[in-house]
């Protein structure tokens, strides 16, 4: 089995930022629920049990969300590409899952958002972007 085959998780982080195309969006904060999965091999862990040995998601969960909070991003899809190529380059991971959700944004829905996945490789084609 590849090491790869392991994922960790954090699900529902919530959290309030200016987001929208809208003049009223721009002055004040929506509610933004970001769910990732991140790759790593928890092995190593589970043998130690040792937070050492893994990715520490209390970390992972402070970062992205204090990120979320001082941003200022028209689309939630610039949120959430900008929130991958955080994960990647700051905690040394190899692919991870952002779903990034934005509740009651469009009426008659629970909520509208954007999941994607990017890999290390990426990293290089988004620095370039900058």
């Amino acid at each position: 089995m590849s090491e790869f085959m392991d994922k960790i998780f954090l699900h529902a982080l919530k959290a309030e930022a200016i987001i929208g195309i809208y003049d009223w969006e721009r002055q004040v904060k929506q509610t933004i629920i970001v769910d990732l999965e991140m790759n790593g091999s928890v092995r190593k862990a589970a043998f130690s049990d040792s937070i050492d040995d893994t990715l520490n998601y209390k970390k992972v969960a402070k970062r992205v969300l204090a990120f979320v909070e001082a941003s200022q991003y028209h689309l939630v899809e610039t949120l959430t590409e900008q929130i991958a190529m955080l994960l990647l380059s700051e905690f040394g991971l190899t692919w991870v899952r952002v779903s990034l959700s934005k509740p009651g944004a469009v009426r008659n829905s629970r909520d509208v958002g954007v999941i994607i996945e990017r890999e290390t490789k990426d990293l290089k084609e988004w620095r370039d972007a900058q």
